[in-house]
């Protein structure tokens, strides 16, 4: 859900200004206009024609508010006598050091000053400023616009999100940014995909809603195949099972395909992920204080959804394969014990210490599935896997665990590009012999220390030789500060950091 409605480029001269005699504004262009400024309120020159019937009382205001060009600063003006405009908003763009992803940024920050203002037009006549940098400006805008309002039956009058916003960006070179914008399209709707996902409540978006939500790829091109509960314990999937055994919703995997690149049978890349609709803890019960957020558990199932849809909308030249585990964590009297042994599909038997520790199970059993059934290049799973992570990390990174430094060096130049940063942690044989078990081949928890590391340590017993990375989203998948693009409590986090890994080296 998202309050954005539309976005287009469109050429510098049709916002050119077309003042009156007398210096009233003409009927050219109305609402609000945003120009950017430099140091010391330095315009490009299409903002400084648009505004060349005002310019000194644009300056007069400047110096009044002491405004300076600084990023991240604006000067909001009832547009000037002489100016085709209801409004204008000046912002400013000098930093001392360039920041990552500053264009992104800084088209969250103007639409978080936008408010519900309509319509806007946007003279982005920025300094040396690509196509590529005027297409994330775009895709800042609508990242920053989403906004989940579906159960609120009265809509708070706070400015923000109540009427569409519909919003002209005049770029030198048209062509060139609608390519370029194309790619973002796509981006955008697969964040909010994955966003509007995570925030729905766990009684509308249980395992079976999840996976029916997902077969809406397939207008998109996506084969999309649904498993249910017969059809796993058929293949073997038993720890997954196991996990939804006490829940009055059956589990359920999802098994995406989108088949882009030239060579049809050429290695797919697959992406797996946890899909908890609603984790109570199971047996081992979670404490009462938060446990309403566990609905969030199926962030990186959302993820991979979110990437499909991206990857789909915008014709990615690679093939891909995409797992999803679904299931609930519930406690009633068929639910499992601590002290459980499982059986995996791999053969693997489980001693089930912690059934809290139920994420790890789900993926053991569909890793195994993905690298046994379609031999991919490599694999990538996301999950919230651990609270362990945000003590390590906090909300600013995602925990990355790998048995491939070369696709891990890849994650973390994607992150440090997109923004949705990754931080590897180390997994190593000290660690694995944590999850040894005196009863079964393994054990689905280690303890308390190192307890990221131990559930890494846990799935890497299920990816053989396969180049694998694990990101432990527990931090940034739910419940993350809020940002100038971000405003959701679900943040579609790794859509765009894996679409950017694609992008960069499989296509």
């Amino acid at each position: 859900m998202s309050s954005f409605v539309s976005s287009e480029f469109v050429p510098f001269d049709q916002i050119a200004p077309t003042a009156r005699e007398g210096g009233a504004p003409g009927p050219g262009t109305r609402g609000t206009v945003v120009v950017f400024a430099g140091q010391d309120v330095a315009l490009g020159g299409a903002s400084t024609h648009f505004l060349e019937a005002a310019l000194g009382t644009v300056k007069d205001a400047a110096a009044i508010a002491r405004f300076k060009g600084k990023s991240a600063t604006v000067l909001d003006l009832i547009a000037p006598a002489g100016v085709a405009a209801d409004r204008l908003l000046v912002v400013g763009l000098h930093a001392e050091k360039p920041q990552p992803n500053a264009f992104l940024t800084l088209g969250g920050f103007v639409m978080g000053k936008l408010k519900q203002a309509a319509p806007v037009t946007v003279i982005f006549d920025v300094p040396d400023a690509s196509n590529e940098q005027a297409a994330d400006f775009m895709l800042g805008l609508k990242l920053r616009a989403y906004r989940f309002d579906r159960y609120k039956t009265k809509k708070k009058d706070d400015g923000e999100g109540e009427a569409p916003v519909s919003v002209r960006i005049a770029v030198a070179d048209v062509g060139g940014a609608q390519l370029a914008g194309g790619r973002r399209d796509a981006l955008s709707e697969g964040v909010d995909f994955a966003r509007t996902l995570v925030n729905e409540p766990p009684n509308v978006l249980f395992p079976v809603e999840f996976a029916r939500r997902v077969t809406e790829l397939q207008k998109l091109g996506v084969d999309v195949e649904v498993l249910d509960e017969a059809a796993l314990e058929k293949i073997g999937m038993r720890a997954l099972v196991a996990v939804g055994q006490g829940a009055e919703h059956q589990s359920r995997v999802a098994i995406m395909r989108w088949n882009g690149a030239a060579d049809a049978d050429a290695k797919p890349i697959a992406f797996v992920g946890k899909g908890v609709c609603f984790d109570s803890g199971g047996i081992s019960i979670k404490p009462a204080a938060g446990m309403e957020d566990m609905k969030g558990d199926m962030a990186g199932a959302a993820c991979v959804a979110g990437l499909m849809h991206a990857l789909a909308a915008r014709n990615a030249k690679v093939n891909v394969v995409a797992a999803i585990g679904l299931v609930e964590n519930m406690p009633d009297g068929n639910a499992q014990r601590p002290g459980d042994i499982v059986t995996s599909l791999s053969g693997q038997t489980i001693e089930i210490i912690n059934t809290d520790a139920e994420g790890r199970l789900v993926l053991a059993d569909l890793l195994w599935y993905v690298q046994d059934k379609y031999k991919p290049v490599f694999m990538i799973d996301l999950a919230t896997l651990t609270g362990a992570i945000i003590v390590a990390l906090a909300h600013e990174y995602a925990g990355l665990f790998s048995n491939n430094d070369e696709l891990s060096e890849r994650l973390f130049a994607a992150g440090t590009q997109t923004g949705e940063k990754v931080w590897r942690l180390p997994v190593g044989p000290a660690y694995d012999k944590l999850i040894d078990s005196k009863f079964a081949d393994v054990k689905n928890t280690g303890g308390r220390h190192g307890g990221s590391i131990t559930a890494a340590q846990f799935l890497q017993r299920f990816v053989n030789d396969t180049p694998w990375a694990h990101l432990d989203i527990a931090g940034t998948g739910m419940g993350s500060p809020h940002d100038e693009t971000n405003q959701s409590w679900g943040s579609g986090w790794g859509v765009r950091l894996l679409d950017r890994l694609v992008a960069d080296h499989y296509e």
